[in-house]
């Protein structure tokens, strides 16, 4: 089976449309699927609701998706590094969900794993627990959350055979393997395609069986949020 697409615009083509729940894997500008975010912006597609650690910053990641308006909510755990998203949500232009990282990690992770919901004792007492379900459990109070499962799933890998394993290099693992087991469709950009077979298995993070598509872009910028050097 050869799950690979010549390019990040022909492996959305059929698949993106308006309003759809849209899973992006990375954390800040690490592990993000620099090409697929991009052709998602070229696509057009608007009305989305985005699911990401971060929202990317200002004319990158998805940044560039909220400077075109195609993002109309955000689920994400922090949004501190891009000045357009503060202006939007400020000027009630654009839906926000908070949700504390752990949590967000295990919602896709639930998801992934047919989990419909969990119970968590994170966010409780806390505007996070607004309008949610508390039970107590051993004289403890849990918050009710709901698993997150994405129509489209875009994630970021180092390498993958033709069959869709993956393999993530060090911390740019993060959210991808979590993003990528929990979206109905995804499709993973990946910097090393080798012929299926070439993998040792005990090497793969997350198996062929949960990718759909694979985009090959060997050269990503791979950018710094912010750079910091000492003095020369």
């Amino acid at each position: 089976m050869n799950k690979v697409f010549s390019s990040a615009a022909v492996a959305l083509a059929d698949l993106v449309h308006d309003g759809q729940m849209v899973a992006v894997g990375g954390f800040g500008l690490c592990g993000i699927p620099e090409a697929l975010i991009a052709a998602l912006k070229d696509s057009g597609v608007a009305g989305l609701t985005a699911i990401s650690n971060n929202a990317g910053v200002d004319g990158f990641g998805l940044g560039q998706l909220l400077a075109t308006r195609q993002i109309k909510k955000m689920i994400a755990s922090y949004v501190g590094e891009n000045k357009e998203f503060e202006r939007q949500y400020l000027a009630g232009e654009l839906e926000l969900e908070f949700t504390p990282q752990g949590t967000l990690a295990e919602k896709l992770r639930a998801g992934g794993a047919g989990i419909p919901a969990f119970f968590t004792k994170t966010g409780y007492g806390t505007l996070v627990a607004e309008g949610k379900e508390v039970r107590e459990f051993g004289g403890h109070h849990y918050v009710m959350e709901h698993a997150l499962v994405p129509d489209l799933s875009l994630v970021k890998a180092w390498k993958a055979d033709r069959a869709g394993n993956l393999v993530y290099r060090r911390t740019a693992r993060n959210f991808n393997p979590n993003v990528a087991m929990a979206g109905k469709v995804t499709v993973a950009e990946v910097e090393v395609i080798v012929e299926t077979g070439a993998l040792d298995p005990d090497e793969i993070h997350t198996p062929g069986i949960f990718v759909h598509r694979i985009v090959h872009n060997p050269h990503p910028e791979k950018r710094i949020e912010q750079r910091t050097t000492r003095p020369s």
